[in-house]
């Protein structure tokens, strides 16, 4: 096995995030099943003259090679209770079942698509299938969905947390909207969901400026996508912002200088206003000195 793997490796470059990789199909993203069951996963590719699919188990970021299917002729990994049939030419589909799953069954699951050759090609990963087998006596339960507002003391940028909690198994994704658009600026989301006891948690948080934040009616959305068995279910949460005068650098220093051109004036008034005061007592008193005389 570890012989085999080595020749693969060092015989094939193996690419995930190319252009090519959204050529390779696999189906389906997610996927439940009970102890003792069988799971199936598919996967096709359109790429010209790629004759070869390989097939990978991913726990804890390490990649198991389970097999490959060359054209037609499948080679799986010996002591291994999967199953490969199909095709791996363009076009067709290449199927992977897995007989017998155990709870160590759960996993992300991968096929990549490449070239027989004796020489280095480079072979191209589908999207992965997340395989989970559901615990005895735990029920699949969606997420409780809540966001939390900004702290009131917390300066310049705002931080906005969506928590997604008390749901299982832990196939959900997150993400944000500002107003009904997508936003991933400033979006940072856990690498997975934690584990508590028999459930879940997975928080997300949103970081956007003082004047988007203090812009009233605007409407921040967490949404929460979480696959139930069956389908994608969706918990969302939805919160305002809050209305309040922000200023930018250059229109505080425009009003502190039109703020202190105003008390200029306000005191150069006060000044005349006083000096024509005291002109009028002088002349009040210039009058009644003459009229004593």
């Amino acid at each position: 096995m570890i012989i085999l793997f080595l020749c693969i490796a060092f015989n094939t470059i193996l690419v995930s995030g190319s252009s090519l990789s959204d050529q390779v199909h696999q189906t389906p993203p997610d996927l439940f099943s009970k102890q003792g069951e069988r799971a199936k996963i598919s996967c096709s590719h359109s790429i010209d003259n790629y004759n070869r699919m390989l097939w990978y188990k991913q726990t804890n970021r390490e990649l198991q090679f389970l097999g490959n299917m060359l054209a037609r002729l499948p080679t799986p990994e010996k002591g291994l209770d999967i199953k490969l049939e199909g095709s791996a030419d363009k076009g067709q589909n290449c199927t992977l079942t897995t007989e017998r799953l155990e709870l160590n069954s759960s996993a992300v699951y991968f096929c990549a698509a490449s070239y027989h050759s004796p020489y280095s090609t480079p072979a191209y990963f589908g999207q992965g299938t997340k395989l989970t087998v559901l615990e005895p006596g735990l029920n699949v339960t969606a997420p409780t969905v809540k966001v939390l507002k900004p702290c009131k003391n917390q300066k310049g940028n705002k931080t906005l947390v969506c928590v997604a909690s008390g749901f299982y198994p832990d196939h959900v994704s997150v993400s944000w909207e500002i107003d009904d658009v997508v936003v991933t600026k400033g979006v940072a989301t856990d690498n997975a969901a934690l584990r508590n006891g028999s459930y879940y948690k997975i928080t997300s948080r949103l970081r956007v400026t003082e004047e988007v934040w203090y812009t009233e009616g605007k409407k921040f959305h967490c949404a929460v996508r979480f696959y139930d068995g069956t389908g994608y279910i969706y918990q969302n949460k939805t919160i305002k912002g809050k209305w309040k005068v922000v200023l930018t650098t250059d229109q505080y220093l425009w009003i502190s200088r039109a703020a202190e051109l105003s008390y200029s004036v306000l005191i150069v008034k006060s000044c005349i206003y006083g000096a024509f005061v005291a002109f009028l007592v002088w002349k009040l008193q210039g009058s009644t000195g003459k009229q004593d005389d």
